[in-house]
């Protein structure tokens, strides 16, 4: 019930973010909501990766890793989340990050061309089959609404970590609600 309140708090912030933003110009109004949200976060722009010393890689892809990584580890961190993640965490406590690796990789391609890009595919699981223990090995537990609904809180906590600003969270949050029918089996 917790994350539930949280969660409520958080859309509320957003929505208010939202509304409070409709001031604009009308012009700038239509001008955004024409951009993807890959776009919004950076798109094509090629920068430095952090990561990978002296490549290159597209802004959009560099914002959504870093979200993804954040909320990986918040979500290591969630006692309500941890149950479905026993494979990863039992890797990682034991120095293997390969998991942590190719599970950042598979969501951040998911959610870039999620987000509307164009220079990248997602070649994982569907969400329905990466969320069913039968399956993916890698999935311990089926999630019932209440996992969902944490998930989401911690993706949101892994967005503010990252700066993200309130209405491309909540775009984001839009974009997981779409994936609740397939992720959410119990």
């Amino acid at each position: 019930m917790k994350i539930l309140t949280k969660f409520g708090i958080v859309l509320m912030v957003c929505s208010a973010a939202l509304f409070t933003s409709c001031e604009e110009d009308d012009d700038d109004n239509m001008q955004q909501a024409e951009l993807t949200l890959y776009q919004k976060v950076g798109g094509t722009t090629m920068v430095s990766d952090p990561a990978n010393s002296g490549a290159m890689i597209e802004q959009g892809r560099l914002s959504f890793r870093a979200v993804v990584d954040s909320s990986i580890f918040v979500i290591a961190g969630d006692t309500a989340m941890q149950p479905f993640f026993t494979v990863l965490l039992s890797e990682v406590g034991n120095g293997n990050l390969s998991g942590f690796a190719a599970l950042s990789q598979s969501l951040t391609d998911f959610f870039v061309v999620a987000a509307g890009a164009k220079n990248y595919t997602y070649t994982g699981l569907s969400m329905k089959n990466a969320h069913d223990p039968a399956v993916n090995s890698r999935m311990a537990l089926k999630a019932d609404n209440a996992a969902f609904d944490a998930f989401v809180a911690d993706v949101v906590i892994g967005a503010q970590q990252n700066g993200v600003s309130n209405d491309i969270i909540q775009e984001v949050g839009a974009l997981l609600e779409t994936l609740r029918g397939d992720i959410v089996q119990k």
